[in-house]
């Protein structure tokens, strides 16, 4: 496996390395947290905990692709699909495993340096007592001994800690109030919603993945029938917004996201089809990442009027 660079790599490869396209996932959903409650928004403690969410999401980003080299899962397909198999920069030379895990710790502790400080604004432990099991999710979703990611709770770790972990980490923030009802099941949605990407990108790696052991949700049905779980999460997705809405948590603009959640109708015939190359999982990536990124938008502007 190679570890060292051919040559110096480009500020595109960092950004591709980082899979900062990605970190508007995290971005969304703690954006939504902090508003929730905005009578006493304070922009100083947001962007603390704003920091540390993309520092921790990059952090584990690149724990990641240095977990799959060290398997060979990465090393299975050496093509470049941006959406899924991982970034490939170890693959094709560019970037060393040594940099992707250095890089990874130095996120990590700018991550909790954030929280330190918010710990002191706060006046409150129990960030101390949250983020640690945050961290640990993060590390342990890719890398050994854990590995969670390969023995099929990689999806739930995803819900948790871009549903939960997210919002009603943004609404303690800005309220000093958890647990709490109201910002848990608003967070499901989110959750939700985060787990679907993760789950259409896992469907055309899942040939490489298992060759090294790496055993996910579409374990269950097999690629070719996968399409009945993507239904599954998007029916529980609405279900989740309509609940909240029940509740009066969300206004009736919420129903405004359903209408960005009918462009998932041509993602499951794709899947349906079952593209016999990679590349035809490319639209099924972008197709649910735009769903994701509408549905989002919709409820922050929900929150806010």
């Amino acid at each position: 496996m190679q570890d060292n660079p051919k040559e110096l790599p480009s500020l595109g490869n960092y950004v591709r390395a980082l899979r900062l396209p990605f970190i508007s996932a995290s971005v969304l959903g703690f954006t939504f947290g902090s508003f929730i409650c905005r009578d006493n928004f304070n922009i100083i403690n947001f962007l603390l905990g704003l920091i540390s969410v993309v520092f921790t999401h990059t952090g584990a980003n690149l724990i990641n692709d240095y977990a799959d080299s060290r398997s060979g899962a990465d090393w299975q397909d050496m093509r470049s699909y941006n959406f899924f198999g991982g970034t490939k920069l170890i693959q094709q030379g560019v970037l060393s495993e040594k940099f992707y895990f250095k890089a990874s710790i130095f996120c990590f502790l700018v991550s909790i340096l954030a929280v330190i400080i918010l710990i002191f604004r706060l006046g409150s432990i129990l960030p101390l007592v949250l983020y640690p099991g945050i961290l640990f999710l993060g590390w342990a979703y890719s890398e050994r001994p854990f590995s969670l990611a390969y023995h099929r709770l990689g999806e739930l770790v995803i819900f948790l800690l871009f549903g939960p972990a997210l919002v009603m980490g943004g609404y303690f923030i800005q309220t000093g109030i958890f647990p709490d009802l109201k910002s848990f099941l608003l967070s499901v949605p989110f959750g939700i919603l985060t787990t679907l990407i993760l789950f259409v990108n896992e469907i055309p790696d899942y040939d490489c993945d298992y060759k090294v052991k790496k055993i996910n949700w579409v374990s269950f049905l097999g690629p070719s029938r996968s399409y009945f779980i993507y239904i599954a999460l998007c029916l529980l997705a609405i279900f989740s917004i309509l609940i909240n809405i029940n509740f009066g948590f969300l206004g009736w603009i919420a129903y405004l996201s359903f209408i960005f959640l009918f462009p998932a109708l041509k993602t499951v015939l794709v899947l349906k089809n079952n593209p016999k190359e990679k590349e035809g999982y490319i639209f099924t990536s972008q197709m649910t990442i735009f769903v994701h990124t509408l549905v989002s938008i919709v409820l922050i502007i929900n929150i806010l009027i």
